[in-house]
């Protein structure tokens, strides 16, 4: 794992109230315990190796686990509606990672894919953070919990300054070509312009212009796109250069870019009114 180039200026935030979001019986926490953050790893395992099918390391306890897990805030959804204890009631979970954290750990998870460290560079100014290990409970897959998970990020991200969000999100599968549709609507639509654009590291590179322009159907390529994909859209997101296949949790991944300053206006005003009431 290559080490981050730079790293922005000191800064220390306050700590952040308990709950980040609330809707209904569910609402959106940071993990405070160490029996939170390995509820979160279950769930984590739950999805991506039970159902999945994963064949990447995982512990004996049966929770997916990295090394970078202890550098990262963990983003917990839960419903209080379920009896017992409440690192029981976790449904969801996000992994949050701030570039002043990557630089302690040695480097960013993406940077094993995509060339991150060359953007976060050039942008010494800004604040980043990496998203990743989304992942939600089958019932609870709903526009509600992925609502609830974006009051939680924004609220985060206001409380840390952050300027620029990325990541890698997956379509399901090692194939491109079974994407084929989708990844091209991406590759000719959504790219990253040059000053924000990411590449996917040479020896992984897989291109995503492999159905023309003029042959793709938009609305067959947005229906056929995963659901997180989308919402990342919907924010305004860019799509770096090249697609990259992840043996190990059997996906084909895209490389996410999203800086706070494109976030469309309806959705800053929306969840800003979140951020004031929970951060």
């Amino acid at each position: 794992m290559s080490q981050v180039d730079s790293t922005p200026s000191p800064f220390t935030a306050p700590p952040l109230v308990s709950v980040l979001g609330r809707i209904g019986t569910m609402e959106v926490c940071l993990a405070q315990t160490e029996d939170e953050i390995a509820s979160s790893q279950q769930l984590r395992f739950k999805v991506f190796f039970d159902e999945l099918g994963a064949k990447g390391s995982a512990t004996m306890e049966q929770r997916d686990a990295d090394r970078f897990d202890p550098f990262c805030d963990h983003l917990l959804v839960y419903d209080t509606s379920i009896p017992g204890p409440k690192h029981k009631q976790i449904v969801g979970t996000y992994r949050l990672l701030r570039s002043e954290k990557a630089f302690e750990t040695g480097g960013f998870y993406s940077a094993s894919e995509y060339s991150i460290d060359r953007l976060v560079a050039a942008k010494p100014e800004l604040r980043f953070l990496e998203l990743g290990r989304s992942c939600v409970l089958p019932e609870y897959r709903s526009k509600r919990t992925v609502e609830l998970l974006w009051q939680g990020i924004w609220t985060y991200c206001r409380h840390h300054s952050i300027g620029v969000m990325f990541g890698c999100a997956s379509f399901h599968g090692t194939v491109p070509a079974a994407h084929a549709l989708p990844l091209s609507f991406l590759q000719h639509n959504c790219r990253a312009t040059p000053d924000w654009d990411v590449c996917a590291l040479p020896a992984l590179y897989q291109p995503m212009d492999l159905v023309p322009h003029e042959a793709i159907n938009a609305k067959v390529a947005l229906f056929a796109m995963p659901p997180l994909i989308k919402g990342y859209l919907r924010l305004g997101a860019m799509i770096g250069d090249g697609a990259v296949v992840d043996r190990d949790f059997g996906t084909t991944d895209v490389f996410i870019i999203l800086p706070v300053s494109r976030i469309s206006e309806r959705y800053i005003s929306h969840y800003a009114a979140e951020a004031k009431r929970f951060g």
